[in-house]
Order: C-alpha cells, then sequence, then structure tokens
C-alpha cells in the first residue's frame, strides 16, 4: 500500500512528477498547509517568493515562452487568486502554458462568503483552457497530471487549480496517475490532411507573388528550421506577427520584417499586393491585417493552424489547413518545387528602400530618441544575441521595428491582450529559466511602474536582469493616439515619474540615467560589465511617434507613414 500523503505533498510531489524545478508564488492562509509541507519535507523544488501575485503569473509565462516548458504559479485564496487573473489572461491570449495552483476556503465554508473566498474557478473561466475546483483529496492527483496534460498540448495555454485548504490538510494513500483520461479532450496532434497540403503546395507552386506569415505558432511547434527551408527552397518573402518574431532570421535576405498597425511599410505594402498568403501558426488578428474585409484582396489565403476555431474566424480563407505547424511543414516541403521570383523580390526592394528614406534614424537629430536606443542596445548584444522582454506601448513598437531578432524565443511581449507591467516579472521568469542568457528588459515608464515592486524579486534570487527604461514622461502609445485621433487632447497621459535611479539604488541595484545620443552605447556596455542587475533610465525625447500607423478599422494600404523630410518632434 502506498505511503499516505497530505494534500500539500501531493501537490509538491505531482510537481515533481512533471519535472518542475521553479515556482513563482507568494502564501496565505488558504494556501499554507501546501507551503508548510514545502518547508517540511524540503522538496526540491525552488520557489520564489514575489511582491504580488500579478508578477507571479507573469513570471510564470516568461519562463513557459523562454523554455517551452510549463510555468508554474502559486497564490492563496480570494484577492491571491483574483491578482493572478491578469497575467493568465495574457498568457491565455498568446497561448502560453501555466499551470496556476491556487488555495481556497475550506468545503464547509464554500459558497458562504467566508473570509478571503472568491470563486476564483467563475473568474478564471474566460481566460483559462479549463480549471479545476478540488473539494475532494481523491481528485487531486489526477487534476495536477491532467492539467499539465491541457496545458502543454494542443494549442497551449493557462489551467488553474483551485484546492480547498481542507483538501490540503488531508491524507491518502499517493501514486501519481501514469495516464490522463479525458474523453472530451482531443487535441489535434496528427499530421494534416493529405489533400489540404496537396492544394497548399498548388498554390505555392503556381504562384507570382507569394509571401509567407509566420506567427508564434512555429516557435510553438519547434519548426523554424523547416519555415526557413521553405523559403529558400521557393524563394519567397517571410513576414511575420509581433509574437512571431524569432521564427525567422530578420537579417535573412528573404525576411520582410513584421506587419500590421506599426510593422513596416514595405511589409504591409508586401501583403496587401501578393497572389497567395500562407499564414502558418498566425491568428491573423486586427493588429496584422488592419480592417479584415481588406487584407491581402489579391491573394489565396492558405492558412495553417493547430486549433480549428481560428479557420475564417476573421478572414475568409481559400485553403485552411488543420494540423502542427511542424508536421504540417514536413508534409509540405516535398511538395513545393524550387522557384524564382525576381521582379516581386525587387518591388519589394523598392518598397524597402522608400521605408529607409523615412527612417527616423537616417534624419539628423542630436536628441536622444527611443529608436536610436533600440539600435544601440541590438549592436551591443552581438546584433541580436540576447533575450528581450518589452512591456506594452511605444517601445514595444521600436523594439520589434530596430532590434533585428536573429534567433527563436528572443522576443518576450504581450501581444494579444496588450498588458503593460508584463516586462520585468516576465524576464525574471525568462532569466530563472535561462541563467545563462543575456535577459534585458525594455518598457516604458508608465507600464515599469505598474510592476517595478518585483525589483525586490531580482535583487533576492541574484538575477543578472538588465532594465532599460524607456522614459519619455506620458503614456507614450495613448499620448500619441490624442495627437492623432484626438486633437491633442493629453487627459491623462503625462506622467509624474519617480527618479529611477533611486529608486534601483534603494533595492541595491545600480543604475544610471541616460540622457544624450553620445552616452548611449557607453551606458548600455557599462550595465552588460556588471555582473548582477542594473537599470538605465533613458530619458528620450517626449513627442516621438511610432511609424507607420494604421488607422484601426482601416485597410494596412492606408497608412500613416513619416514624410521624408520628418524631423524627431515635429511628426
Amino acid at each position: 500500500m502506498s505511503e499516505l500523503k497530505t494534500g500539500g505533498q501531493i501537490i509538491w510531489e505531482s510537481l515533481m512528477h512533471e519535472g518542475v524545478e521553479v515556482v513563482f508564488g507568494l502564501p496565505g492562509g488558504a494556501i499554507l498547509p501546501t507551503y508548510d509541507d514545502l518547508a517540511k519535507y524540503e522538496y526540491p523544488i525552488h520557489h520564489v517568493l514575489v511582491t504580488h501575485e500579478q508578477g507571479a503569473s507573469h513570471m510564470a509565462d516568461g519562463y513557459a515562452r523562454a523554455t517551452g516548458r510549463v510555468g508554474v504559479c502559486i497564490a492563496t485564496s480570494g484577492p491571491g487568486a483574483t491578482n493572478l487573473i491578469t497575467g493568465l489572461a495574457t498568457a491565455y491570449m498568446d497561448s502560453t502554458p501555466i499551470v496556476a495552483i491556487t488555495g481556497q476556503v475550506p468545503t464547509s465554508l464554500l459558497g458562504r462568503d467566508g473570509f478571503q473566498e472568491a470563486d476564483v474557478q467563475g473568474v478564471s473561466l474566460p481566460v483559462t483552457k479549463h480549471n479545476y475546483l478540488i473539494t475532494d483529496i481523491k481528485d487531486l492527483p489526477e487534476a495536477i497530471k491532467e492539467a499539465f496534460y491541457i496545458a502543454r498540448t494542443g494549442r497551449p495555454g493557462p489551467v488553474l487549480i483551485d484546492v480547498c485548504k481542507d483538501v490540503q490538510q488531508a491524507s491518502m494513500p499517493f501514486r501519481y496517475p501514469e495516464a490522463v483520461n479525458l474523453p472530451g479532450y482531443n487535441p489535434n496532434m496528427n499530421a494534416p490532411e493529405a489533400t489540404a497540403v496537396s492544394r497548399a503546395a498548388q498554390l505555392i507552386n503556381e504562384a507570382k507573388k507569394p509571401v509567407i506569415v509566420a506567427g508564434q505558432g512555429v516557435s510553438i511547434a519547434h519548426a523554424e528550421a523547416e519555415l526557413r527551408q521553405l523559403a529558400e527552397k521557393a524563394n519567397i518573402p517571410v513576414a511575420t506577427s509581433l509574437l512571431g518574431i524569432g521564427t525567422f532570421p530578420a537579417t535573412h535576405p528573404l525576411s520582410i520584417s513584421w506587419g500590421g498597425m506599426h510593422g513596416e511599410a514595405y511589409c504591409n505594402y508586401a501583403l496587401q499586393e501578393c497572389d497567395v498568403l500562407f499564414a502558418i501558426g498566425a491568428r491573423l488578428d486586427d493588429r496584422l491585417t488592419g480592417a479584415f474585409d481588406t487584407f491581402a484582396p489579391k491573394a489565396k489565403i492558405i492558412h495553417v493552424d493547430l486549433d480549428p476555431a481560428e479557420m475564417g474566424k476573421n478572414i475568409t480563407i481559400n485553403t485552411p489547413v488543420i494540423g502542427d505547424a511542424l508536421l504540417t511543414l514536413r508534409s509540405l516541403l516535398p511538395q513545393i518545387e524550387p522557384n524564382e521570383h525576381p521582379a516581386w523580390l525587387e518591388q519589394i526592394a523598392e518598397w524597402k528602400a522608400d521605408t529607409s528614406d523615412r527612417d527616423i534614424l537616417a534624419q539628423e537629430t542630436d536628441e536622444l530618441i527611443a529608436p536610436y536606443v533600440m539600435r544601440a542596445l541590438w549592436h551591443a548584444t552581438d546584433e541580436g544575441d540576447a533575450t528581450v522582454v518589452t512591456d506594452v506601448g511605444q517601445h514595444q513598437m521600436w523594439e520589434a521595428q530596430y532590434y533585428h531578432h536573429t534567433k527563436k524565443r528572443s522576443l518576450l511581449t504581450s501581444g494579444g491582450l496588450g498588458t503593460m507591467g508584463y516586462a520585468l516579472p516576465a524576464a525574471i521568469g525568462a532569466q530563472m529559466g535561462l541563467p545563462d542568457e543575456e535577459i534585458w528588459v525594455v518598457a516604458g515608464d508608465g507600464g515599469f511602474q505598474m510592476t517595478m515592486v518585483e525589483l525586490s524579486t531580482v535583487v533576492q534570487e541574484k538575477l543578472p536582469v538588465k532594465i532599460a527604461i524607456i522614459n519619455n514622461g506620458y503614456l507614450g502609445m495613448v499620448r500619441q493616439w490624442q495627437d492623432v485621433f484626438y486633437n491633442k487632447r493629453h487627459a491623462g497621459t503625462p506622467l509624474f515619474n519617480p527618479d529611477f535611479v533611486k529608486i534601483a539604488e534603494a533595492y541595491g541595484i545600480p543604475a544610471r540615467a541616460v540622457t544624450n545620443k553620445e552616452e548611449a552605447a557607453e551606458a548600455i556596455q557599462e550595465a552588460q560589465a556588471y555582473d548582477g542587475p542594473y537599470l538605465l533610465d533613458f530619458q528620450v525625447e517626449e513627442f516621438t511617434n511610432v511609424y507607420p500607423m494604421v488607422t484601426p478599422g482601416k485597410s494596412n494600404a492606408d497608412m500613416i507613414r513619416r514624410p521624408a523630410t520628418a524631423v524627431s518632434g515635429n511628426q
């Protein structure tokens, strides 16, 4: 007979069976029995104490995106559990595998509005792939086994397990399940239908102006090498979605960067003029497509995605291919004929040259502007040999434009939900998962303040995370929208910022303010040379805008672009 284990012990031992090495959490009354078992039995799982539970879910997210493994976070009931929700919603929108474990009031108090009770199962239902409320210890091992299986298979996503306090204290013989039995859950893990792949191959072979759009699904499927083989075999230009950045090297001759609302203009022109669009592992959401009915109007669209719900959700698809990106590319490659598209590539090169002529870095300015910082960071990190974790806003777009990513999983950012405050805690998770990697936080002054309390976690864990704050004194992207659409009425966007250097120093983190172009590269190198965390406060020009910009609801062909004669501060 198996040895008796408490519910708390079962949680930790189940995590060990799943290969979990680190969890991010904050204790409280309803989860305390589980924490007590961690202390009593000294399980070899590293617990990272966070400062706020939102930080825990973002850390689990960053860990998962950086490593490809399931991230784990843990919190108590009520406010502890509800504080996880923003991070779970972020992970849900971006298909990140997370298992969240929360404490809940004892079963005798369920539904009685007990102290720190919240219906976490109900609250989390729209932003999790699945969730559980455990009221009987006999259900706990199977729930954990199933949670990890659901989180990582099919289209990945977050799963929450809410465990009542008395369940954690109860005991039973423990044996971890060897398999799951979920008749109602049938993730598509097979090769795509052969006829669909053949139709896709025929369209690609006949195309005169083809474009590939690669999304994060390529990275999730570990299909970067096959994507490159396809592009090179048929000489097809490759665009990415924002989350797809890194799936194809940005410096490759066939790369046409990324498209959409703030994507490169030449990429948007290519998307609008192509005759065959091969989208793989990308949701084709509104930020990429602009107005749905005007996207790629001349193209026959092939859409490869694991999730059948994405087929035709936003865009009319000529050839849907439901399947894993890796298996699909492996089936497709033998059917693709070597090809050349010289006239098409020449046209794209002309659009690219026009984009370069309008580049703000090609224009004379003595001011420190954010694009200059992004390019300096790219050069300092051996032109892309670092993992960058961004927050959300103008700096996020500039990073994507001016830091040319050449390796997979090297840009971590909140795409679907657009979560300010994501960068610092997600970078902590990424650094925990990749201790030997150079990890940079790129955050705006507004978003950084939302979770900067996690600086204490950086110091506590002795993490060498480097932090670049793009400080323009505004909620910059919102201010830009106010300039363009609301007659420059800056309601609620000017920021009162603390002295970020002093804030960092209060945590024991060395820091430096950077106010001019001449010292930017030197400051980055100084941060890199320091054996530990370092914060740089880049005090950039206030009114630089991100271009191009597609007005919401408009076609990607109707971009607001920077004039070739524009100067910084008057755009």
